[in-house]
């Protein structure tokens, strides 16, 4: 049935139908690159600025919709023109205005996809907890102990911004801190590793 269907088809759909199916393919496939923190971009991305090419791994490195030259944006207009195409074949039986029709099409799925990948670096960034502001005086509990005199690192769980969060801690104390030790942070030193020390008054 469907190599009938295909046979029956002209070669300028043969070649549509392919170049759209080929890029619905790739769009699945970035797409779910993009979502499980893979870089669906960075080898394969023929930006014409090569600073700006998009890093599924981390949103918030996404050009925010300002890049419009890239492989992905490539990929979501022949999509949108592609199926537009395909599906106003019967509809619209003129040709000039269905190529029309499916350019903006094309140019529209490239906008929205720009715009909501701008929208989720946005999230992303806002979501951020910057440390050095908001984790001094923070308490929580040791997870895996801590050595002592920063002879190495350990893990702590502390409250901070309402939420309760992983991170890397060493201690100055002279003994280590051992896994369900009441902390305090005393200082963030870089962004996931905290400076801390023993607290008796933190409770559950």
């Amino acid at each position: 049935m469907i190599a009938s269907w295909w046979a029956e088809l002209s070669p300028v759909m043969k070649i549509l139908w392919s170049v759209t199916l080929t890029a619905s393919l790739i769009f699945l496939i970035q797409s779910i690159l993009t979502f499980i923190g893979a870089d669906a971009d960075s080898a394969a991305d023929f930006d014409l600025d090569v600073d700006a090419s998009m890093d599924g791994s981390d949103l918030s490195n996404i050009d925010g919709g300002s890049n419009l030259y890239t492989f992905r944006n490539f990929v979501n207009f022949i999509l949108g023109f592609g199926w537009s195409a395909i599906l106003l074949q019967e509809s619209v039986p003129s040709v000039a205005l269905r190529i029309t029709l499916s350019v903006l099409v094309g140019i529209g799925l490239v906008v929205a996809v720009m715009y909501m990948f701008k929208w989720l670096a946005g999230m992303q960034q806002s979501g951020n907890i910057n440390l050095q502001r908001s984790a001094a005086g923070c308490e929580g509990k040791v997870y895996l102990t801590i050595p002592a005199a920063r002879s190495g690192s350990g893990k702590v769980q502390i409250t901070i911004s309402g939420a309760v969060r992983e991170y890397d801690a060493v201690t100055e104390n002279e003994a280590p801190l051992k896994t369900g030790t009441s902390i305090r942070v005393v200082d963030a030193l870089d962004a996931n590793t905290l400076l801390v020390e023993e607290s008796n008054s933190y409770t559950v």
